[in-house]
């Protein structure tokens, strides 16, 4: 049974192939065209799947397209039929392209197939799941449980904008959905709006700016009460309901606030992007935040009422709300919680060729034990001596090259001892928002000045942004409170308070900028101002050299973890080839790249010799 999946068009295009329930391969868009979300076609991570899995378009047994394009359409239109005569005229602008999509889909689908390769285009099955249980099949499928509540929370699918299902082994029922205009998805993005940051790319700038809001205070509050008293509504159950007064993304297009309105409740502007962020901002974010965990708690509640399970899987974009996913492991609501990594719209592609497999052609499922199906995500290309060759070749450049990996790994751990930052590529490449090791930055999370350094030199991003810590999963209670397995930094956790220094009096007075300056623990560097971490943990079974990395640098320092952040600067998707590895690392101040086994550094002569053993080649091309 080969079966391909799809998502795109919208956001996140993204591709999945699978062979007999077994999860091949799976890329973003993105990574190849390096169009940041890209919502084209997903023409070159189709591509990548059906080489990387040596299947062919005419040996597949079904194409499995993410949502239902009819449903869709019928959502755009009864919105514009409902709120008439708003949005007149972006329906005037959009109505003939969704009618002609609605009518050539297909046609535009089986153009884009064969762009890649020739095929039978009448022995073609193609499938579509509903979107929700497409992003239930992502998390259940390749989860260890036999059963499961499942919980889905985005913006919007065809109609629904969360769902809670009942897996039981190869079968997946819709028990209750919340449906479009209300969606907590929509609420949280339109506070990024609000906030002056981009609309499905700054959430998690949101959530990253709100530990820096004043919990309990005044101002958290008023806010709270103000959105709950205007703007949102939430039930027992967790489902909510938006006034739609205040919003737009109904009816128009480029936006989702009706600006003056906000304005005129909270007493606050919009911030404009890249302008300066105050305290009131913070605040801002905070309430959203507490909302959103609010939600997502009851919620999680009504599943296990629903559902009886002691399981719940999760997945749509509100599951990369890591701060939420941490609240809800601690209420220990439910012995066991899965997330899957990719839990937005990319997730789907695979979610959809799930859901043909177990679903559709009816086959048999047994969960896997111990390890879940996904194979630490690392499910997208890799690239190796020959194309790193190519790069020294084309470059000109000089380069050091172990031939063990303890040999690497000590060398490039003592780099980061000595306090750079190293761009680390290696193996295949990660599917979802999170580096995992291999598409990563690295430093030492001791080092007081690291995050500042990545954040404005290295990653040119805002300088309140948090960085996570990769940890050996054997370590990780010695650093943080938190007794599960963290494999796809999806949970927030505090860290140990033996790892905790005393604060000043005046902490929770200061101004957010200037608690960024405050000596909070001994593991600064990835230790957010409310003492809490985003946390990966790393085993030797799904990342053996990583784990081998971290363990080097453990013996150095006596710190078995490090700081993880992704490979790109802002505004530009995770590096996928060692040339785009090589930009990256030339135009940022990182020190050291290493591709597979081969370093670069900037630092000339600081390739210390000294390290060199029979094992070495120290090289100029």
């Amino acid at each position: 049974m080969k079966i391909l999946g799809i998502s795109g068009l919208f956001h996140d295009s993204a591709a999945a192939i699978l062979k007999n329930g077994e999860i091949l391969a799976a890329a973003q868009e993105e990574r190849f065209t390096r169009i940041k979300h890209d919502s084209n076609f997903p023409v070159n991570a189709i591509k990548y799947c059906l080489e990387e899995a040596n299947i062919k378009i005419d040996e597949l047994d079904a194409i499995a397209y993410y949502e239902k394009p009819n449903l869709r359409f019928e959502r755009f239109l009864d919105a514009y039929i409902h709120y008439a005569p708003q949005g007149f005229i972006p329906f005037l602008k959009h109505m003939p392209i969704w009618i002609n999509d609605k009518v050539n889909f297909k046609r535009m689908f089986m153009k884009n197939l064969k762009s890649i390769q020739g095929f039978d285009a009448s022995k073609v099955k193609i499938l579509y799941p509903e979107h929700h249980l497409s992003h239930a099949a992502s998390t259940y499928y390749p989860s260890t449980f036999d059963e499961a509540a499942i919980l889905t929370i985005d913006g919007v699918g065809e109609w629904a904008s969360a769902s809670i299902c009942y897996g039981d082994k190869n079968k997946i029922k819709i028990i209750k959905e919340m449906r479009f205009p209300h969606s907590l998805g929509f609420l949280y993005s339109a506070f990024t709006q609000f906030l002056g940051f981009k609309i499905n790319n700054g959430e998690y700038k949101v959530m990253g700016l709100a530990p820096y809001g004043k919990l309990n205070s005044d101002q958290v509050n008023n806010f709270v009460k103000i959105a709950k008293e205007n703007l949102v509504d939430i039930a027992e159950d967790g489902s909510i309901w938006l006034n739609q007064e205040f919003f737009q993304y109904a009816t128009a297009s480029g936006g989702m606030i009706k600006p003056e309105k906000w304005e005129k409740i909270f007493g606050v502007s919009v911030r404009e992007q890249d302008t300066k962020l105050e305290q009131l901002h913070c605040d801002l974010a905070l309430a959203v935040q507490l909302i959103t965990e609010e939600a997502v708690l009851k919620m999680a509640a009504e599943a296990k009422k629903l559902t009886g399970s002691e399981n719940i899987c999760l997945s749509g974009g509100v599951a990369l709300n890591c701060v939420a996913n941490g609240k809800l492991l601690k209420t220990n609501m439910f012995k066991n919680i899965y997330i899957q990594p990719a839990s937005g719209d990319a997730g789907c592609s695979l979610g959809a060729a799930l859901a043909a497999h177990y679903i559709y052609f009816d086959q048999p499922r047994k969960a896997t034990k111990g390890m879940d199906a996904m194979k630490g995500a690392y499910l997208g290309p890799q690239y190796g001596e020959k194309e790193i060759k190519e790069l020294i070749q084309a470059e000109n450049l000089e380069f050091q090259q172990f031939q063990t990996d303890q040999e690497l790994c000590d060398y490039v751990a003592n780099c980061i001892k000595e306090g750079n930052v190293i761009g680390w590529f290696q193996g295949r490449m990660e599917f979802g928002p999170r580096s995992l090791g291999n598409r990563s930055i690295l430093g030492d999370a001791t080092n007081l000045e690291m995050q500042k350094r990545i954040n404005l030199k290295i990653k040119f991003r805002e300088g309140f942004r948090p960085f996570a810590p990769s940890v050996l999963e054997e370590e990780c209670q010695e650093y943080f409170n938190l007794d599960v397995k963290s494999p796809y930094m999806l949970v927030v956790t505090d860290i140990q308070k033996s790892h905790m220094k005393e604060l000043p009096a005046n902490y929770e007075s200061m101004h957010w900028r200037d608690k960024l300056d405050v000596e909070r623990s001994d593991i600064q560097s990835i230790t957010h101002v409310n003492f809490s971490a985003r946390i990966q943990t790393v085993t030797t079974a799904t990342n053996k050299r990583y784990h081998m990395l971290i363990e080097s640098f453990k013996s150095l320092t006596g710190y078995g973890l490090l700081v993880n952040t992704s490979f790109n600067v802002r505004g530009e998707p995770i590096v996928n080839t060692p040339a785009d590895a090589y930009r990256c690392f030339m135009k940022t101040n990182m020190d050291f790249l290493v591709l597979d086994n081969y370093v670069f550094s900037k630092k000339g002569d600081a390739m210390d010799k000294s390290m060199a053993s029979n094992s070495l080649v120290t090289e100029k091309k």
